[in-house]
């Protein structure tokens, strides 16, 4: 029986909160999952560690006819994926990311990398963008074969859903920062899907859809209490990008500077739509060339769940890289 967030936040998250603020995790999240449409049988994966110590580790998607085609083939853009669970749930293992990163590599198609990072409490932001940004370093110098022999280096794409959105942003603000250093890796475009932005004060999005019950703004709390660093609020530059805007108005001319193009998607039926609507509106405005593409209806984490909306997203970031 699924558990009500709005009833039970923690039980629904897997976890229970113990007295001096801890977790105890107990189970993985139920999750539903569509199997209806399984795609793996069009990918081979391929499981690499980056950083024993830390365990961080990434999984290499790519369509199994790639490795059986019997003449030479063209090397396929890069996408560098990064999961969601709002920093404190979920794996590159979840079964729910499976049949996107088959759809991604597929239909573009495209070589996908999943990174693994570590997960908040124990480890609070910024450490999923660190061990992101090491993975970049990761791939530009110790790439694994089948990323030297078949993903074009020089058409990477970042990737990512819900926190792994927010993770996109941050990682993307970094690493245009040193985009040299990662040559021969030329990231081209920052994709975020339904991105996981907060802020202290309740948007119209979120007070409407407050009993939501896949990701309402109870669930959204306990995730950026557990995953923002100690002391911090939602008013965070980590958790609302406006205010590293704000404080920062120069923060996007390295992205712009660089030709980069931003997709950003959602639906009015997520509670974080309003955050996500503002973004593009406020990236417009300072001349960031941004999209986006927002849907009535659905929920938080439909566009890889649900397999026709797994498809839709897999067109949409087709339609983005197909302009390079």
């Amino acid at each position: 029986m699924a558990i009500d967030p709005n009833v039970d936040p923690y039980g629904y998250l897997g976890m229970v909160r113990n007295s001096d603020g801890s977790i105890t995790r107990l189970q993985k999240p139920l999750v539903l999952v569509d199997t209806s449409n399984d795609l793996s049988h069009l990918v081979v994966t391929k499981d690499i560690i980056i950083n024993s110590s830390k365990n961080t580790w990434a999984r290499i998607i790519l369509p199994r006819e790639l490795l059986h085609s019997t003449t030479s083939t063209p090397k396929l853009p890069l996408v560098i994926y990064f999961h969601g669970g709002g920093f404190i749930v979920a794996t590159v293992d979840s079964p729910s990311f499976q049949g996107l990163y088959a759809s991604i590599a597929s239909e573009i198609p495209a070589v996908v990398v999943s990174i693994e990072y570590r997960q908040a409490p124990e480890h609070r932001l910024p450490a999923a963008y660190d061990d992101c940004m090491e993975a970049l370093d990761w791939i530009k110098n110790k790439p694994d074969e089948l990323l030297s022999n078949h993903a074009d280096f020089s058409k990477c794409f970042l990737m990512g859903t819900s926190s792994g959105g927010n993770v996109v942003y941050h990682v993307g603000l970094r690493a245009a920062e040193s985009w040299d250093n990662f040559k021969p890796l030329e990231i081209k475009g920052l994709i975020l899907n339904q991105p996981f932005f907060g802020g202290s004060k309740r948007t119209q999005s979120e007070v409407r859809l407050a009993n939501d019950k896949v990701l309402p703004p109870i669930i959204s709390d306990i995730m950026w209490d557990l995953g923002l660093p100690e002391g911090a609020n939602r008013d965070h530059e980590y958790s609302n990008p406006m205010v590293g805007i704000e404080s920062n108005p120069n923060l996007l001319d390295q992205v712009k500077l660089l030709g980069w193009k931003i997709l950003v998607t959602g639906c009015d039926g997520d509670p974080l739509i309003d955050r996500q609507v503002d973004l593009v509106k406020v990236l417009k405005e300072l001349g960031v060339q941004v999209k986006g593409s927002f849907t009535q209806g659905f929920y938080h984490g439909s566009e890889i769940i649900d397999p026709l909306e797994v498809k839709k997203f897999s067109l949409l970031v087709k339609e983005l890289i197909s302009h390079f």
